[in-house]
């Protein structure tokens, strides 16, 4: 069917969704509780929508829309309190992180729903390894062609969320040595990656989707898993790259940050997006996954190399006369802190080292979330 008309929403509006971790508290190993936890989610007034995810061990939780980082940090609070009164019933812990540590994927059930039977039955056992967890944050856009232009725009700025949310370091027991491992299992997808550059969005919908979908290989956006897609039925774009991180409070300022990078685009004081752009794409991509903070991304303009660290910082001061009309210098704040906290991941690494249990990274991701 074609594509539908691209909705038109007020610009900056922030909405925000979360892939959360169902953990059983009496060994720490996921847990089929998806089923449970929404029955009990339902019985009584929830702060923002909550929807199954593709397999059982995993639900989706999401926002309204925002316009302000503060209101969208309280609302995720309220969420957050729901979800542990909920698994408190259940003796099911609620916690975010990219990957569970230990995890056996063979283990997982698909959730009982058409589209997640049709994915599985497409995708074979990289639907149940579809079992990670992930951030997704929306920014509303006033046409699709806005939509594209700050799509493209930010792909100079994809490393900085996916090394600021990387929580994503073992897998089945094992340290990867990545910061997001997480976003390496999105990548096994024929249909992840970027969008196709164009910056038109009757050329998207008319040349690049109405094609795909004469193939057969796509029937709507959902079919593409790229980093940034999007959304013509909310008027917005998507970002996919973060793993959930372990508080709401960061990833409340994760969604913060991107609002104002994106306030910042709109006024065109950056250049233009171009293809050539993304001929470093790849490469700065790796090393945020690969090395987090402290990975060496190239300017996809100037070819300068620096760390990511000393980018995030440099970009955040140059943000400080966007953030004060849209309120988000506590996001800002936040994020600084980060920086110099370090992101999710290292905290999950200093955890495992200082115990020597994967069990105890679980528990801390637990206590993290809920406090």
């Amino acid at each position: 069917m074609p594509l539908e008309a691209f909705a038109q929403s007020e610009p900056l509006t922030l909405g925000v969704e979360l892939e959360l971790q169902l953990v059983s508290l009496s060994d720490f190993d996921l847990t089929h509780a998806s089923s449970d936890m929404l029955e009990v989610l339902q019985r009584r007034p929830f702060p923002g929508t909550v929807v199954p995810e593709i397999t059982e061990s995993m639900i989706e939780v999401a926002t309204s829309i925002h316009h302000r980082h503060d209101t969208l940090l309280a609302q995720l609070r309220e969420i957050r309190q729901a979800l542990a009164s909920a698994g408190d019933r259940l003796n099911v812990g609620v916690c975010g992180g990219g990957t569970h540590p230990f995890q056996q994927w063979s283990e997982r059930r698909i959730f009982p729903k058409p589209r997640f039977n049709q994915v599985s039955a497409l995708y074979g056992y990289l639907a149940k390894q579809f079992t990670i967890f992930g951030q997704h944050v929306h920014v509303g856009c006033t046409s699709g062609d806005e939509a594209l232009f700050l799509l493209h725009s930010l792909n100079r700025y994809v490393p900085h969320f996916i090394a600021l949310a990387a929580s994503s370091p073992f897998v089945q027991r094992h340290d990867t040595l990545f910061s997001s491992s997480r976003l390496n299992s999105v990548f096994a997808f024929p249909l992840s990656g970027r969008a196709p550059f164009t910056l038109e969005w009757s050329a998207f919908e008319g040349e690049y989707f109405a094609r795909m979908e004469r193939t057969g290989v796509v029937r709507s956006m959902k079919d593409f898993y790229w980093d940034i897609r999007p959304k013509p039925e909310y008027g917005t774009i998507e970002l996919r790259v973060c793993d959930t991180p372990l508080t709401v409070d960061r990833a409340a300022a994760l969604a913060g940050y991107l609002q104002v990078l994106c306030a910042r685009l709109r006024e065109g004081s950056e250049p233009a997006p171009e293809e050539t752009d993304y001929l470093v794409y790849n490469y700065n991509r790796f090393q945020a996954c690969r090395f987090g903070l402290e990975g060496t991304i190239v300017h996809p303009k100037t070819y300068a190399s620096l760390t990511l660290r000393e980018d995030i910082e440099a970009t955040v001061t140059s943000l400080r006369g966007v953030a004060p009309g849209l309120q988000a210098d506590d996001a800002l704040d936040t994020v600084r802190r980060m920086l110099r906290e370090g992101n999710d991941a290292t905290l999950l690494r200093q955890q495992r080292g200082e115990t020597g249990s994967m069990e105890a990274v679980v528990d801390v991701a637990l206590r993290r979330f809920r406090d």
